[in-house]
């Protein structure tokens, strides 16, 4: 099952590109990179990693 590529960031609602750096927990929640390290890479809405999230291929 292919991941949900959101296209913003859920805490500042900045634009991003699937290609664009963001971070993801295992729900699929979606942060800009910024917003990732004010929240020290958990989740504020399941306690979840943020992780890297996988780029598509070009």
């Amino acid at each position: 099952m292919p991941l949900e590529m959101r296209s913003e960031c859920e805490r500042c609602h900045r634009p991003l590109e699937k290609s664009d750096e963001s971070y993801i927990c295992a729900y699929e929640c979606t942060f800009c990179p910024d917003c990732t390290a004010e929240l020290d890479a958990v989740c504020p809405n399941c306690s979840g990693e943020l992780v890297c999230r996988p780029r598509p291929p070009a």
